[in-house]
């Protein structure tokens, strides 16, 4: 072979090399797209009271909506098992209370940072019978002729911390103690009570608002028990910061004021 059809060769494969390369850049680049997109979504771990259950997870439907990068997980629970829970380390990027001691215990430990944090809702301690009672409970006074109540356990659920304050302001507590069921949550003394499982049970009244089963027979003065307060914070070691935040601003916005307001929440803002 001569030089120059040698020349003609070498020219030829080089230009099918680059016009290799360059026909392969197209084909990566989708999915380097796909890549980018994916690092972009971002879920985040709110640990909630359980009483917010229900107003939470119709915010949930609308942020995600706003911002499908980023999807909402709930961890739900007493306050108190929750503050536990992330004091251990347990990972969690907002922690919505129900109490602001729990709430305060986390600002203590420095896993709050306190401009970080807002008194968000407020609500109400109600004494809920089942819906077909006969047992003639129309006050806390009359809760000596039920057989069994029911509270949240009072060392880790707020309400039931509440509940046996309120009992024992209205002198009725020395007379029921030994009638106590205690639960785990608000939530599991509302299915003691819709399932006649108890006579009475005292709840929060955005848990009694969303029951069937139950009739509110009497609303604890607020004078009876400390405020019930619900502290919203970002943790301060969250993996997600800046979504963690997009999220805090998200639940404080009016649509979501809204929201825990027809639920049986009261705003504090």
């Amino acid at each position: 072979m001569n030089k120059k059809n040698l020349f003609i060769l070498t020219m030829i494969l080089l230009l099918l090399t680059a016009a290799g390369c360059s026909s392969n850049e197209p084909a990566k680049k989708p999915d380097s797209q796909k890549q980018e997109a994916a690092e972009k979504q971002v879920e985040l771990t709110v640990s909630a009271a359980a009483s917010l259950q229900d107003a939470l997870n119709e915010i949930k439907g609308s942020f995600e909506k706003e911002h499908p990068n980023v999807k909402i997980n709930y961890n739900f629970g007493a306050s108190g098992a929750l503050q536990q829970q992330i004091s251990q380390g347990a990972p969690a990027d907002l922690f919505f209370s129900a109490a602001e001691d729990k709430f305060d215990q986390l600002v203590q430990d420095g896993l709050i940072d306190k401009t970080q944090g807002i008194d968000l809702v407020g609500n109400d301690l109600v004494l809920v019978v089942p819906k077909d009672s006969n047992k003639g409970i129309q006050s806390f006074e009359d809760l000596a002729k039920a057989d069994q109540i029911s509270i949240g356990t009072p060392e880790a659920v707020p309400a039931g911390q509440y509940a046996k304050q309120a009992l024992e302001k209205m002198h009725v507590w020395n007379a029921v103690e030994g009638k106590v069921v205690y639960a785990k949550d608000v939530r599991q003394v509302l299915t003691y009570v819709e399932t006649n499982n108890v006579d009475a049970g005292i709840v929060y009244k955005t848990d009694a608002l969303i029951s069937q089963k139950v009739k509110i027979a009497a609303t604890a003065d607020e004078t009876s028990h400390d405020p019930i307060i619900y502290p919203l914070g970002v943790i301060k070691n969250s993996s997600h910061p800046k979504e963690a935040q997009l999220f805090y601003d998200y639940l404080q916005n009016d649509a979501s004021m809204k929201t825990f307001e027809k639920f049986g929440f009261s705003g504090l803002n």
